[in-house]
């Protein structure tokens, strides 16, 4: 049999249609039909026959949910539900008398994040490795939301063999992780070893052919598009497509075709009757030649604003403050202070999230408050707890739109334990996820002024090569600056220069005046993360005036920027109880030019 990328250079590529749907229809069952690669084998040689004999001429083994989860299974058995369904596969194409290339049909983990990740990367690589044991030659990894967990499994994939990558996108060009159909492709165009990229599931194929249209040119590879057979209704709990659409839907994807896709066919929904038709019209279609008047990175250059707080404030030590939002609608106490640290010449204000999960005023709608009334630059913390992609994107818009471009990103804390029966957390994704959708809207909305973001540093995690590990991946995802915990003391001077030294990032060293004895106590017991050492402690007594108190926290703050001038870019400073006005002697004591 010729091999695919021979047989694409001349023709464009028909595949089978949905298997889910189309078994669930035609045997009346629930039952996953991965389930029947063994004990029911003759039902699915009859779908894959019928796909066949409808003209496919690539069909994907029934493996989609064949992994430990849904089969609810070790990887043993979902081996041997492999090595079945690759016969089946086989046996439908022996009876067939036809030429067709068999594809190894790989989805994903359902609920991945919810486990280690080097346990999910594991297991798609023991799949990739199953269908390798039985000389598997084209691989289809579909309805993917991004990258992240399948890089190992796509480079184990044996060489020689096609690897095809489709990700699955909603109508408005997003996928379940929040990436841009165009951030997944552009990021499968830069992996080597995979040979056709495109879209599959999720939408119709009128959407499909508006993204095929759009983001066809942002790739070299082959291009691929398998759409549902539109928008299902949910009867009984099981998703039901019209089957009346056949003529409509063949056409879109001839349409299809002519935008690009040199691989196309069916998802959900569709049956042998859809492909049969396809098919049919598809072969009066010649090899087209896919025409754009732009290739990618030819875009027209635009002049770029650049908006961050650092900007053209090289060699200078940046001074940030942070200023929590209230817990009421009261700002006047929040919006003194920051009429005062104007005038101490602050480089940038923050607002927390809600912090420990305790709702406060929001940190934006605060920010953009600040900004308008000082015409100082403020930077919202933004919180993954509270939010899933579609609220976070329209956020951001709406911050860009009152001109917020700065933003520290963090994962947040939980909600507290004894409200979690009230009030639940999202957690759509972790800070360095949020911080890829900012970096797609970057590309995509913000092209002109682009969002500045950083994140945050826990020098007091236990492994602290983790830590490490997890700045570069922040940095990676175009995070520019990061704040660290408070600093108290020299073991965490010691793992800031590490990080430093590391990663080369751009570090704000916590800096928090204690002001009491039982300030720091409850920070040193109650406050995770933050370590407060007993010299620390030994610095306060119980007695002091509040004068003496907020003069031991001055020398501590003085103490500490002293000792970290050769690793800070800077100082991120947060004063107890608002006491802001503290900063003016710690600026003066210590040098710093504010």
């Amino acid at each position: 049999m010729k091999d695919i990328r021979c047989y694409l250079k001349d023709n464009k590529l028909i595949t089978d249609g949905a298997f889910g749907t189309y078994y669930a229809g035609l045997y009346d069952t629930r039952e996953l039909p991965e389930k029947s690669n063994i004990d029911n084998k003759d039902r699915v040689i009859r779908v894959h026959k019928e796909y066949i004999d409808a003209g496919a001429k690539l069909i994907r083994t029934n493996t989609f949910a064949s992994n430990t989860i849904n089969l609810d299974t070790d990887i043993d058995g979902v081996r041997s539900n492999i090595r079945a369904a690759v016969a089946n596969a086989k046996e439908a194409v022996a009876q067939s008398g036809r030429e067709v290339y068999i594809a190894a049909d790989i989805g994903p983990i359902p609920n991945d994040n919810m486990f280690d990740k080097q346990v999910v990367e594991d297991e798609y690589v023991q799949i990739v490795k199953a269908f390798g044991e039985e000389k598997t030659e084209v691989y289809v990894f579909e309805t993917f939301s991004d990258l992240s967990n399948i890089i190992p499994a796509i480079n184990a994939v044996p060489d020689g063999a096609f690897v095809i990558v489709q990700f699955a996108i909603s109508q408005f060009g997003y996928s379940n992780s929040g990436l841009s159909a165009r951030k997944l492709i552009s990021a499968a165009d830069g992996i080597e070893r995979i040979d056709a990229v495109g879209f599959n599931c999720g939408i119709g194929p009128a959407h499909m052919e508006q993204f095929v249209e759009r983001e066809r040119k942002y790739t070299d590879k082959f291009f691929t598009a398998l759409p549902n057979a539109g928008y299902p209704n949910i009867v009984s709990g099981r998703m039901v497509f019209s089957d009346r659409n056949v003529e409509y839907y063949s056409q879109k994807v001839c349409d299809i075709i002519k935008a690009g896709a040199d691989i196309a066919g069916g998802c959900c929904g569709t049956t042998p009757d859809y492909i049969r038709r396809i098919s049919q019209l598809s072969e009066s279609l010649d090899k087209l030649t896919v025409n754009s008047d732009k290739t990618y990175g030819e875009d027209e250059k635009k002049s770029v604003t650049d908006s961050a707080f650092y900007s053209g404030k090289d060699g200078k030590k940046l001074i940030a403050v942070e200023l929590a939002p209230p817990f009421d609608s009261n700002a006047d106490k929040l919006m003194d202070a920051a009429h005062y640290l104007k005038e101490k010449g602050v480089d940038v204000l923050t607002f927390p999230d809600s912090p420990s999960g305790r709702t406060r005023a929001d940190s934006i709608l605060i920010a953009a408050k600040v900004s308008r009334q000082t015409g100082m630059c403020v930077m919202p913390h933004l919180c993954c707890r509270d939010k899933n992609a579609i609220a976070i994107r329209s956020q951001l818009l709406g911050a860009h739109i009152n001109d917020i471009n700065n933003f520290l990103v963090i994962t947040g804390d939980p909600i507290p334990q004894m409200i979690r029966s009230s009030v639940k957390s999202v957690f759509n994704f972790d800070s360095v996820g949020l911080m890829n959708i900012i970096d797609d809207m970057n590309e995509e909305q913000f092209t002109s002024e682009p969002v500045t973001y950083g994140g945050a540093i826990n020098q007091g995690r236990k492994r602290l090569d983790m830590e490490i590990w997890r700045v570069k991946k922040k940095m990676a995802a175009g995070a520019t600056f990061f704040m660290t915990q408070p600093v108290f003391s020299d073991e965490d001077i010691e793992r800031i220069h590490t990080i430093k030294k590391e990663t080369g990032a751009r570090i704000l060293c916590g800096i928090m005046p204690l002001v009491s004895l039982k300030n720091a106590t409850f920070m040193k017991n109650e406050m995770a993360g933050i370590d407060v050492t007993d010299e620390v402690l030994s610095r306060y007594r119980a007695d002091m005036t509040k004068k003496e108190g907020e003069e031991a926290g001055i020398k501590l703050a003085v103490d500490v920027i002293e000792k970290t001038k050769d690793v800070a870019d800077g100082y991120y400073f947060s004063f107890p109880f608002n006491r802001v006005y503290m900063l003016e002697d710690i600026l003066r004591l210590s040098g710093l030019n504010a």
